[in-house]
């Protein structure tokens, strides 16, 4: 499938990696419908980062997955579905467990409804790496075991196996793109590396949970073009397909690498609230992208040290956009 030309809906649109994908498919010549997150402000979250001229081509429009009736007329003309959509923050999810779930397992259902009343020709579903838990082994395949161990992983993997189920049931076109940690410029500060950039930058000091679990950490440019090759491939309906770049980082390590790059001497300090719950913490995550390099010729190019110095770069261009004195969940 060639995407150009395409009528395509992206939903989470405005958040970090949504907004990228939408600029990429616009470039790409698609015809893209771009939803946002309803609010009274009319904020369109990242997206009001894009081009002015890349933004005039977006149908933007604002809702609610959990408001059914409303995806069906934002579907209806629809050819693709890139469902990326959800709350995510894990540590809110320990917070506000029903939220997470009504809107990352029912919303992604009204969705996945919608899709199969407008008959599309193909829907790509957002999974996430946490689904697996900590590692059973490395680096972890697709059929590495789900265990999810927050509840936010557990609304995910619940998320994924609905949408599963529409392609055995229905023969709905899904397929599930389950991506590895991924960081870039306009990811929020509740993950790891602009919350540790975003200290760094304003501080003396950094605040870290746990230093020891390890992660695969996957730039945005090259994850979205991982998304658009999944969607373009023929052989992905019913499949799920890791992307990651196959190394691990501890956030030890991580935060050296940061520190370096902002050449700044920072001292490190643990606070309680940033660690999980015991039996939560997800110690090691890599992935294997076999299937990737197999089924839609994808490989990750932007190095971790290239990767943090254009995330660095951004973050000091946007330092104005970020809450620095609270911790986000």
């Amino acid at each position: 499938m060639n995407l150009k030309g395409k009528k395509v809906l992206v939903s989470g649109a405005g958040g970090f990696v949504g907004s990228h994908l939408v600029e990429a498919l616009v470039k790409l010549g698609a015809r893209v419908r771009a939803l946002a997150h309803y609010n009274s402000r009319n904020d369109w979250g990242m997206l009001e980062c894009l081009d002015k001229k890349i933004l005039k081509e977006v149908e933007v429009v604002t809702g609610d997955l959990r408001d059914g009736d409303g995806l069906r007329w934002m579907v209806k003309d629809r050819e693709v579905v890139f469902h990326l959509a959800a709350l995510i923050g894990i540590p809110y999810s320990y917070v506000n467990p029903k939220d997470v779930i009504e809107t990352n397992i029912s919303g992604s259902t009204n969705l996945l409804l919608a899709s199969l009343d407008a008959n599309i020709e193909k829907y790509v579903h957002t999974s996430t790496s946490e689904v697996y838990g900590t590692a059973k082994y490395v680096p972890m395949d697709e059929k590495h075991p789900l265990n999810p161990q927050s509840p936010y992983a557990a609304s995910k993997a619940s998320a994924d196996q609905i949408t599963l189920s529409f392609y055995r049931s229905f023969s709905l076109p899904v397929g599930i793109v389950r991506p590895f940690n991924i960081y870039g410029p306009r990811q929020s500060a509740r993950a790891v590396i602009p919350n540790m950039i975003i200290q760094g930058l304003q501080g003396k000091s950094i605040k870290l949970g746990s230093l020891f679990p390890t992660r695969d950490l996957t730039y945005v440019e090259d994850a979205v073009k991982g998304f658009i090759q999944f969607a373009q491939s023929e052989k992905t309906v019913g499949e799920v397909v890791n992307l990651g770049t196959g190394k691990e980082v501890s956030i030890s390590d991580l935060k050296s690498l940061i520190v370096r790059k902002l050449g700044k001497s920072l001292r490190v300090e643990s606070e309680k609230k940033r660690i999980r719950p015991e039996k939560s913490e997800v110690e090691r995550l890599v992935a294997n992208i076999s299937r990737a390099k197999k089924l839609i010729h994808w490989t990750p190019k932007v190095s971790l040290e290239k990767g943090i110095e254009k995330t660095i770069k951004w973050m000091k261009e946007n330092f104005w956009r970020y809450k620095k004195e609270i911790y986000n969940i």
